[in-house]
C-alpha cells in the first residue's frame, strides 16, 4: 500500500471555481470536499445531516434568519440538520467542508450554484 498525506493547499491550487465543491478524501460515508467561495451563496439547508465548516484561508460568515457567526482562518463551524443558512465570503476564501457522500451544495434548493456531486480532484 502506497501511503501519501493529502495536501489540502495543493488540492486547492488545481482550480479556480468559486462554489464548486471538489471531494479530496472519504471517511466511511463522510466526504472532504475543498471549495473556493466569493460573494453570497443561496439560503438553504439540509434536512438530514449536519455541514462543518473548516476555513482554510479567508473569512466565512454564515447567516441564518435569526443572526450569523463569523469563522476566521483555522476556525470551523457546525451547522446542525434542518437550519436554514447562507455562506458568504467578502473576498476570495478557501474551505474544507465534511459532509455524507450524496450531500448536494444548496441542500434542497436547486439553483445555477448547485454544484455536481462527487467530483474528485
Amino acid at each position: 500500500m502506497k501511503y501519501k498525506a493529502i495536501n489540502i493547499k495543493e488540492k486547492l491550487n488545481l482550480f479556480n471555481e468559486k462554489w464548486v465543491p471538489k471531494v479530496v478524501a472519504e471517511m466511511n460515508d463522510y466526504q472532504f470536499k475543498v471549495v473556493k467561495i466569493k460573494g453570497d451563496f443561496v439560503w438553504h439547508s439540509h434536512k438530514d445531516t449536519d455541514e462543518t465548516f473548516i476555513v482554510i484561508d479567508g473569512h466565512l460568515r454564515i447567516d441564518f434568519r435569526d443572526g450569523h457567526v463569523d469563522i476566521e482562518k483555522g476556525e470551523m463551524y457546525v451547522v446542525p440538520k434542518e437550519v436554514e443558512h447562507k455562506p458568504y465570503a467578502e473576498k476570495d476564501t478557501e474551505l474544507l467542508v465534511i459532509e455524507p457522500r450524496g450531500v448536494l451544495n444548496t441542500g434542497q434548493e436547486v439553483s445555477e450554484l448547485t454544484a455536481q456531486n462527487d467530483v474528485w480532484i
